[in-house]
C-alpha cells in the first residue's frame, strides 16, 4: 500500500509564493506517472499538474504559467512550486499516482493552501 504524505501548505496573500511536497513511500515515484489534485470549497477534486516517469509534465489551463511540478526520484518526492497565487486556488493539494489522469492509490491528508486577497 502507498502512502502519500503533502506538506508545504499555508496562508498566503495574492500573488505570493508557496511549495508543496510529496513525500510516497517505497519506490513509487521513481516507476510512476505522478500528479497534484486540489479539491476547492464546494467542488469535486480536480487534477491541476501531472510529471511523467520521462519528465514530461502537463498543466489544466487555470494554473499554467505559474505552478511547476517536478519530481525526484532518489527522494521519492514530487513538488508543486506554486507562484503568482491567485485567492481561486484556495484549496487542499493532494498528490497521487496516476494513469491518464485517474488517481490510482489511496488519498493522504493532503495540504490545506489559502491564498487572501
Amino acid at each position: 500500500q502507498v502512502q502519500l504524505v503533502e506538506s508545504g501548505g499555508g496562508l498566503v496573500q495574492a500573488g505570493g509564493s508557496l511549495r508543496l511536497s510529496c513525500v510516497a513511500t517505497g519506490n513509487i515515484v521513481s516507476i510512476s506517472d505522478m500528479g497534484w489534485f486540489r479539491q476547492r470549497p464546494g467542488s469535486e477534486r480536480e487534477l491541476v499538474a501531472t510529471v511523467r516517469t520521462d519528465g514530461t509534465t502537463r498543466y489544466d489551463d487555470s494554473v499554467k504559467g505559474r505552478f511547476t511540478i517536478s519530481r525526484d526520484n532518489a527522494k521519492s518526492t514530487v513538488a508543486l512550486q506554486m507562484n503568482s497565487l491567485k485567492p481561486d486556488d484556495t484549496a487542499v493539494y493532494f498528490c497521487n499516482v496516476v494513469w491518464a489522469g485517474t488517481p490510482l492509490s489511496s488519498w493522504g491528508q493532503g495540504t490545506q493552501v489559502t491564498v487572501s486577497s
